[in-house]
């Protein structure tokens, strides 16, 4: 089911035109219309999830598929030298708008885009409490 107010779902469901590189009875891959690199496209469920909790299994399986093709087909296609697969969920995570996608962005040596974090370092013990509250 679509919702009404949703820029995505209208984008998805054909209501607002796009750049779309792909569509079936479920999905519609456009490309962004803010891209952070030459190619990013955006992979969009026509039925409305927020965020990955919302999806069904079955949608989540199907949407990182044609991720994985679409971002195959770009590598090929524009010759880029990496590809990052981003799925945001949530504000704080980076989510702006509250509609399940998947940002597939081609990425080019000195392209000047970082989709990098500092990594941690947490002792073994601190890991295997983590581990645990996870598990448990």
């Amino acid at each position: 089911m679509k919702k009404e107010n949703c820029i995505f779902c209208k984008i998805a469901n054909g209501e607002i035109p796009s750049q779309t590189l792909y569509e079936d009875k479920h999905f519609r891959i456009i490309l962004d219309l803010g891209p952070a690199t030459r190619g990013h496209a955006l992979v969009l469920p026509k039925e409305h999830a927020e965020n990955l909790f919302e999806l069904s299994e079955a949608a989540a399986g199907e949407a990182f598929i044609l991720a994985k093709k679409t971002a195959a087909k770009i590598k090929e296609k524009l010759g880029c030298d990496g590809l990052n697969l981003v799925q945001n969920n949530g504000e704080t995570a980076g989510q702006t708008v509250p509609h399940f996608h998947i940002h597939i962005i081609p990425r080019y040596k000195d392209d000047g885009q970082n989709i990098n974090w500092v990594p941690g370092r947490p002792s073994q013990e601190e890991l295997e409490a983590v581990r645990r509250q996870i598990t448990e």
